[in-house]
């Protein structure tokens, strides 16, 4: 069968082709990709499908182009005049094309990437650790950088917060269709393996069109550790000793490889997953211990099959390099501990001795995983010990290259994972620790609830016994509103294990998510530090602490601006309290993938946070879409990584601090000017009569509690009469699938307005990161927004009074942002990013348009769902999402 033409296919390529900035092998992959799908529809769909589906593109395309009323009624009608089965199939069809143009876009990153890897030439100096490094010392001596290098630490948490609108089978077909475009660029045009390519490409498309794109049910949290761990098994484990290497490579030239590395492994990674059962009744204590077990499988299984390729491939003869004493001891010593195996290898290898010990090592770590009691390792400084000896012996026998090429890999991944892979955090309500305290303190009967706390504890505890103290030492406490929300952690965790018994090693951590609680977090931290318990645990840290901040519930609570002042704030002071203590405190970040919960480019955030409030350490929780946006594919993950680590350095600098302390002080006043107007407009328009019921009328919010995303319910209570047990990310992923974005921005037109003064605040852009990344990240927000969309949306509310409120607001702020950065349109100063958003609208436009349709038919047919409506309105929200690159 003849490939389509472009005209035939749904397909970019026709707007793309008069947009001179879109790389033209992107562009190629893009008129490939719809190209097949263009095939795949007239093949597989049913009759007139594809005819339809370009009739609405084209619509679409001319409802943007044109900018008239008349050509967007004339797409609604196109959209109108289907059946509900057809607009299905419809909604299925742009899903699938959005998940086409995203990969291309990714593919078009990972080239981008690899083509100026090691090339200094072609590298943002911001994005390389090295160079950071460079830009450190310059500012305060070599010396002091290394010790900062030396503390460097990274610290991503995957969470299993339910933002991921992909089905796992969907993402795992667009993983192989990036492995069959790589294919597709190594081979020759139009020869045998090009032909080979497209035909798999063709039969993948044909596999993810076939897929059904929503879950069937929700998966239980066992599926969503799975999952999670899938990306360490895929990119993670291979991909974060490689920036290791790339960062010493730059650092040390010639010398790196064949000398001990100046780079440390900063890399630690945490887990909520299986861990998280604030509100989550599904995430048990059994469900915990099999987290841990699932997670501990993987980490051994790869580190045995690190060790095993080390081992094979250190073909050295023991006369050019002769083991020491101690690699011989340690042969030696596992020969008798494993004979059958000792003789199998040294068979293959009779006078390789370094060779010989680390594939017997290789059968430990594999003895490790079945527990088999005389040949497992008891803890990772073990293991480590033992790479130690051999890297030692190589080295002394003449072999530095051996010694730190894939062994110090080798060693680098035990460091960074050890035997758990990640910490496994718990963390629970404080609501539910107050309520099982009184139940134990009354010395009656004990409800389920109760019961289940106590054996959470339990479970943490049997973790720390089976996989150390560090396996899953973490517990956080949500809504931390006193010291005795901290202090009953300690209590429970006695009460659980009993008199005489040793109750697990924790380290408690308040999480600090509403506006008050922000305030007053610093007089909180003081009164619980003070506690024996704390004070114990302080003592056995060597006075550190860790203190996570919300960004989501604090953004629903007062409004974006607000919530980001007061992040700043609650940091600065939180620092400052530390500091006077002499306490070394890490603050955890709560950020979500969008705006509305504290999303964005990491590294800008980074570099625009107080001063000494990073101090070398960066930790932030990594969910839904952005785990796999970020650590899906290799090179983007290794790209991710290092970005994040050169902010985490740069933070440091002394004048990263002066900018970023002399700017807070120089605009206060802005700062609290902006703090009153947005918070009161906030107020204004959340607190109104009936908003709640309003916002879930207007929005797919109710259906999307029903979308089976995750384990974890939406709401903590039922109730769609108030906003308060509403979680964030349903109150983000609502405002998004209405292309209204409130939460992102809503109150900033305001707070900028109220300033007034443009000099002042274009001043205060420039030289100020945290409002210049508050306005660059609400621009790219707003960009994804549509008033004639949002009109449709808010319409059926009946509420004209908070239409008005939105709509008055999006264009204020739509106005004061070009004003503020002196352009023309939102991302006029991002073309990339302007692109990649301009590109989709017409394409995401449509698909809201079939969501609408099939909402407005939900909401006026009275008492009975519609399950056919329902699957539409559902299939939409997982297009919109492709669309848009975000959820919550």
């Amino acid at each position: 069968m003849r490939e389509p033409t472009p005209t035939e296919a749904i397909t970019l390529v026709g707007r793309s082709e008069r947009t001179d900035d879109v790389p033209e092998r992107m562009r190629a992959d893009v008129r490939l990709l719809a190209g097949l799908l263009g095939q795949v529809l007239r093949e597989s769909g049913s009759e007139g499908l594809y005819d339809d589906v370009e009739r609405l593109r084209i619509a679409a395309l001319r409802a943007r182009t044109d900018g008239t009323q008349e050509a967007f009624d004339d797409a609604a009608g196109i959209v109108e005049g289907f059946s509900v089965t057809r607009a299905d199939e419809v909604a299925r069809a742009f899903t699938s094309y959005f998940h086409l143009v995203n990969l291309a876009e990714e593919h078009q990153r990972v080239r981008v990437l690899r083509e100026r890897e090691g090339r200094p030439d072609r590298e943002d100096a911001g994005d390389s650790l090295a160079a950071a490094f460079v830009q450190l010392a310059a500012e305060v001596g070599d010396d002091e950088a290394r010790r900062h290098l030396g503390r460097l630490r990274f610290h991503p948490v995957f969470t299993a917060h339910p933002t991921e609108a992909r089905r796992r089978a969907v993402s795992t077909s667009i993983r192989r269709l990036a492995g069959l475009l790589d294919s597709h660029d190594a081979a020759v045009p139009d020869g045998a393996d090009s032909r080979r390519a497209r035909r798999r490409i063709l039969e993948e498309i044909d596999t993810l069109w076939r897929t059904a794109p929503l879950r069937p049910e929700k998966p239980s949290p066992v599926d969503e550790v799975t999952a999670v761990t899938a990306v360490f098994d895929e990119t993670l484990f291979t991909g974060a000793p490689h920036v290791y290497r790339r960062a010493d490579d730059a650092l040390q030239g010639e010398s790196s490889g064949c000398t001990a590395p100046v780079v440390p492994p900063f890399v630690r990674l945490g887990t909520w997953v299986g861990g998280d059962r604030d509100g989550n009744p599904f995430v048990t204590a059994a469900v915990t211990r099999r987290a841990a077990e699932v997670a501990s499988e993987h980490a051994l299984e790869a580190l045995e099959r690190s060790a095993a390729r080390t081992g094979r491939s250190l073909t050295l003869d023991d006369t050019q390099t002769p083991p020491s004493v101690e690699v011989m001891a340690l042969w030696d010593r596992y020969r008798d501990q494993d004979e059958d195996a000792a003789a199998r290898i040294a068979r293959h290898a009779p006078d390789e001795t370094h060779r010989r010990v680390v594939l017997l090592i290789s059968q430990r770590i594999a003895a490790t995983a079945t527990r088999h009691a005389d040949l497992a390792y008891a803890s990772p400084d073990q293991l480590l010990d033992d790479l130690r000896i051999v890297q030692r012996s190589l080295v002394e026998g003449g072999a530095a290259r051996a010694a730190y090429g894939h062994l110090q890999h080798l060693i680098w991944q035990v460091e960074t994972f050890g035997f758990h892979l990640a910490e496994l955090e718990v963390r629970q309500h404080s609501a539910v620790h107050a309520k099982a305290l009184a139940e134990l303190d009354a010395g009656g009967e004990l409800g389920s609830q109760t019961e289940e706390v106590l054996a959470t504890f339990r479970a943490v505890a049997h973790v720390q016994r089976r996989f150390g103290p560090t396996a899953a030492g973490r517990y956080i406490v949500s809504f931390t509103r006193s010291a005795s929300d901290l202090i009953a952690v300690h209590r429970l965790a006695a009460y659980a294990v009993g008199d005489g018994q040793d109750a697990p090693v924790l380290d408690v951590i308040p999480l600090f998510e509403t506006f008050a609680d922000l305030q007053a977090a610093p007089a909180i931290l003081d009164e619980v530090v003070r506690s024996p318990e704390f004070a114990a645990a302080l003592e056995r840290n060597g006075g550190r602490l860790e203190v996570m901040l919300g960004y989501s519930d604090s953004s629903k609570d007062v409004g974006p601006v607000a919530a980001t002042l007061a992040l700043y704030e609650a940091q600065e002071r939180i620092t400052t309290w530390a500091r006077n203590a002499g306490l070394e405190v890490t603050l955890f970040h709560g950020r979500g993938g969008a705006l509305g919960r504290g999303g964005g480019p990491a590294n800008s955030a980074i570099l625009a946070q107080p001063p000494h409030s990073v101090d070398d350490r960066f930790k932030l929780t990594e969910q839904g879409e952005v785990i796999f946006a970020r650590y899906g594919e290799p090179a983007i993950a290794m790209r991710h990584i290092e970005q994040v680590a050169a902010a985490t350095l740069l933070a440091s600098s002394p004048s990263v601090q002066t900018r970023n302390s002399a700017a807070a002080r120089r605009f206060a006043d802005v700062a609290q000017t902006m703090d009153a107007a947005s918070r009161d407009r906030f107020f204004t328009l959340v607190h109104a009569d009936g908003f709640a019921s309003w916002f879930a009328t207007v929005t797919p919010m109710p259906e999307i509690g029903r979308l089976a995303l995750g384990s974890r319910p939406a709401r903590r209570g039922l109730s769609v009469d108030s906003l308060d047990d509403l979680r964030a990310i349903p109150w983000v992923f609502s405002w998004s699938q209405a292309r209204i974005n409130l939460a992102g921005w809503f109150g900033l037109g305001t707070a900028l307005e109220a300033v007034g003064d443009v000099p002042l605040l274009r001043a205060a852009y420039r030289e100020w990161p945290l409002l210049r990344t508050m306005i660059d990240n609400v621009a790219m927000s707003m960009a994804k927004t549509d008033e004639r969309i949002a009109r449709g949306y808010l319409a059926l509310g009946g509420r004209d009074d908070l239409t008005e409120q939105v709509l008055a607001e999006m264009a204020l702020t739509r106005r004061w942002i070009t004003i503020v950065k002196d352009v023309d349109a939102l991302l006029a100063d991002k073309p990339v990013l302007q692109r990649a958003v301009s590109l989709r609208d017409p394409y995401v436009d449509a698909l809201s348009l079939l969501q609408l349709r099939a909402l407005r038919a939900l909401r006026t047919g009275g008492a009975e769902t519609d399950p056919e409506l329902e699957r539409l309105l559902l299939l939409t929200v997982n297009g919109v999402a492709a669309g848009l690159q975000n959820t919550g």
